[in-house]
């Protein structure tokens, strides 16, 4: 229920620093990845900070027992700092949950804040945020059409290093989760589908297999939220959860096996080799797991895949487009895939509490946007990017606050209150 004054400033709303954040943020991302997250933090404080002068209360995270979700996501980030007592970097692990344990407390507070903005405010964090997409979109793709030439004028870079390209993938990734709240801005229908569209096309033409997919698992399920809310939910909410729990159990005998890779991608026969590693590993700790950060340090990482390896996934043939793998470490710095990490690191404990938040999460889901958000976010955090990375956590936390001020549709409205 909105509860906000909408008499107040249009600059004083709560949704109103997060609006200029994500106004920013897609332009911010082309440029330098890194720099989402301090645009999170300031961005989720100052809704926090906000929501106090307004009210005159603090939108603290926790609230039991109306908000058991998030009481599990801190539970996670506690039981990941219990396991910097066995973690190879004992400090590291201890400092990056006590850290992300921090920012995802601040973004759920700045969720709960913007969800008790007053509708018109709400309404224009949706507007700006389109606008930033728009923004950020045109930016990614002059980039890419340029050869990469405005990042590296940034940079300070007289020649355009080949890979420079791969930089735009982060930022492919935090538009694709971003995408779905054009839906839900108060546009035109026909603005809002060009805006749709278009942004999908630009990144289905970017750099990066990942936001490629995630762009389509947001339409697709955004589509299907539309006619099936409440079936979407919980069918997005068991898939997860399945995914967490089963994706080492499922990995291991096919990659124990084998999986003719010399016809895929470099990327993804890298990622193969780094997954059956990392199946490995986790044999060797598989009720607690390495500890939180685990990934940076564990036993063998930077290794080179052995003959073995190599012949049974059919890369032993020397091409020169794979033959780089043979002294590629075998985990460069994470899994590449969020299921894994998390067992690897936080064992079962860590497995089943992330399980959980995911079902719940899907299940909490107001609208066909924020399970859309919520399908991309899950197939970046599956096949890229580290978990624990802070400007990814920071737009995964720009996106859960935003999904806060979609105002439901009267059906899900109705949907959510029988339930």
């Amino acid at each position: 229920m909105n509860t906000m004054d909408a008499a107040r400033p249009w600059w004083a709303a709560p949704s109103f620093p997060l609006a200029v954040a994500l106004a920013i943020a897609p332009a911010a991302g082309v440029l330098q990845s890194k720099a989402l997250a301090p645009i999170a933090v300031v961005a989720l404080a100052g809704c926090v900070l906000a929501h106090r002068r307004a009210l005159g209360g603090w939108s603290w995270p926790v609230d039991f027992p109306r908000n058991i979700l998030a009481g599990l996501a801190l539970a996670t980030f506690g039981w990941a700092a219990l396991t910097a007592a066995w973690a190879p970097e004992p400090w590291r692990a201890l400092g990056t949950a006590l850290q992300l344990g921090g920012f995802v407390a601040l973004g759920i507070a700045a969720a709960r804040a913007v969800a008790a903005d007053a509708v018109a405010a709400q309404r224009r964090l949706l507007r700006l945020a389109t606008a930033g997409l728009v923004g950020g979109l045109a930016l990614a793709g002059l980039d890419a059409a340029s050869g990469n030439a405005i990042r590296a004028a940034v940079r300070g870079l007289e020649t355009i290093p080949p890979g420079l390209a791969f930089g735009l993938k982060p930022a492919a990734s935090a538009m694709a989760l971003w995408l779905p709240l054009v839906a839900a801005a108060p546009l035109p229908r026909w603005l809002r589908a060009l805006v749709l569209l278009g942004g999908a096309a630009v990144l289905v033409a970017l750099p990066g297999e990942a936001a490629k997919l995630a762009v389509g698992a947001a339409l697709v399920t955004g589509a299907v939220a539309l006619l099936l809310p409440r079936r979407t939910a919980v069918t997005l909410g068991a898939a997860l959860a399945l995914a967490i729990i089963a994706m080492p159990l499922a990995l291991g005998p096919v990659l124990t096996r084998g999986v003719p890779a010399a016809g895929i991608p470099p990327s993804a026969a890298h990622r193969l080799l780094i997954w059956d590693f990392v199946i490995h590993r986790i044999d060797d700790r598989p009720l607690l797991g390495w500890g939180m950060e685990a990934s940076r340090s564990i036993p063998g990482r930077s290794d080179h895949p052995g003959p073995a390896a190599l012949g049974r996934f059919g890369l032993d043939g020397g091409s020169a487009s794979h033959g780089w793998l043979a002294t590629a470490q075998l985990l460069p710095l994470h899994p590449h895939n969020g299921a894994l990490q998390l067992r690897l690191e936080l064992g079962w404990p860590g497995v089943v509490l992330a399980a959980l938040l995911a079902a719940g999460l899907a299940l909490a889901c107001g609208n066909a946007v924020a399970l859309a958000m919520l399908a991309a976010g899950a197939v970046t955090a599956m096949l890229s990017f580290g978990i624990w990375q802070e400007w990814w956590v920071g737009a995964e936390l720009l996106a859960l606050a935003a999904a806060a001020g979609v105002p439901r549709r009267e059906a899900d409205q109705a949907s959510s209150e029988s339930r």
